[in-house]
């Protein structure tokens, strides 16, 4: 297989210390293109000759690890733009790695939507490329080919394919200082205000790939013909519980996940939510699909993330577990649809539902209402998921 060319958008921990790191590590690329419209972390990377650094936690240390050869563009300029185009020409690989699906079209010419398709409009007719959705959107895919397909016609995506992607890696941004100094975090750059941390987890599942011949160049990455089952899991398992333990964890004034696991009872407490709640409504939706869907498959699994999620080398700030409450307590996000699925499969979730009580106290009911169908309402108290339920 010859080396190909890899291009992204954003330069956050997702893309650093997964995306960008494992392309580097196959050894299967021979460039690599970031789209960034910070320019302090634009010009910090490009003045290292290329070069930044993340933080890998393991379960008992901390490694740093180098990634060599980047260039980072930023497609507000139009020097800049024509570059980035010209690289998404030749690119393999493409990831979007950005806060959400509502960053694709933003920017008019300078938007991702628009680079990607001025420059997939480049491409050879015989090049194939994929590109990753990394926005935690079970339909990121779809929506970003959607995007793409207003800047141009559908028949120039006949090589092209955009794949769903399910990243359980826990990954962030360090701000405290306290921590930094304490596991001797280095920065993204010499000087940068910007450390990347990151799991040593990489098990990601991708959608089948159905280009012919194309075999993708970051090799560790695993396709599933069908996602959404482990999408869900990912949003009404791990992603549900690990609000629910920053939540819990908020209430009892710990700083990070790391220190939960001092408290037994908060461990219990999301055990039970997450094996006998969570679990129980995912495994009633799925029975039969995968081995994960099982009692035994599913316990392992949460066996798992509630020691990853609570590894004292990651320290996973409550601030970052907790923030963005708007989007976390929507009627089809983690905790609410957790709950949904488990009352479907006739389960209590009364746990779950202590963790709705704990979220809903960050939210105004006004926004609530905004963000809940308007029937939800209509039982008033006697509904569990609104205040007070249970004490």
């Amino acid at each position: 297989m010859t080396k190909g060319n890899f291009v992204g958008f954003g330069l956050g921990p997702i893309q650093t210390g997964l995306f960008l790191y494992e392309a580097f590590m196959s050894g299967n690329f021979k460039s690599y293109t970031i789209a960034e419209i910070d320019e302090n972390l634009l010009e910090s990377v490009n003045k290292n000759n290329g070069r930044c650094t993340i933080n890998i936690a393991f379960r008992d240390h901390i490694e740093t690890a180098d990634i060599e050869g980047v260039k980072v563009l930023n497609p507000s300029k139009s020097k800049d733009r024509e570059e980035l185009i010209n690289a998404i020409s030749d690119a393999d690989e493409i990831v979007t790695s950005l806060p959400s699906v509502a960053f694709y079209n933003m920017g008019g010419d300078s938007s991702v939507a628009s680079c990607l398709a001025n420059g997939l409009n480049n491409k050879s007719s015989d090049h194939q490329s994929i590109i990753y959705t990394a926005e935690n959107n079970n339909h990121a895919a779809e929506i970003l080919r959607s995007n793409v397909v207003q800047y141009q016609s559908q028949e120039k995506l006949n090589n092209v394919q955009f794949l769903n992607t399910v990243i359980g890696k826990m990954s962030s941004i360090v701000e405290d200082k306290r921590v930094i100094k304490q596991f001797k975090l280095e920065p993204l750059t010499p000087g940068s205000n910007k450390t990347v941390l990151v799991e040593d987890f990489n098990k990601i599942l991708i959608s089948k790939i159905e280009l012919s011949g194309f075999v993708h160049r970051i090799d560790i990455f695993e396709e599933k013909a069908d996602l959404m089952p482990f999408e869900e899991a990912k949003l009404y398992g791990h992603n549900a519980i690990h609000l629910l333990l920053g939540l819990l964890a908020k209430e009892r004034g710990c700083r990070s996940l790391a220190e939960v696991a001092f408290h037994t009872d908060i461990m219990e407490f999301s055990r039970k939510a997450f094996i006998d709640e969570a679990g129980i409504g995912l495994i009633h939706k799925y029975n039969g699909f995968d081995d994960l869907f099982t009692p035994t498959g599913f316990r392992d699994y949460a066996e798992d993330l509630l020691i990853r999620m609570t590894n004292p080398f990651l320290s996973d700030p409550i601030s970052r577990v907790i923030r963005d409450m708007k989007r976390k307590i929507e009627w089809n996000d983690r905790l609410i649809g957790s709950a949904r699925l488990a009352l479907e499969a006739g389960v209590n979730p009364v746990n779950l539902l202590r963790g709705i009580q704990l979220a809903e106290k960050h939210i105004l009911t006004d926004i609530l209402h905004e963000i809940w169908p308007s029937d939800v309402w209509l039982s008033g108290k006697a509904n569990p998921f609104i205040l007070p339920y249970p004490q």
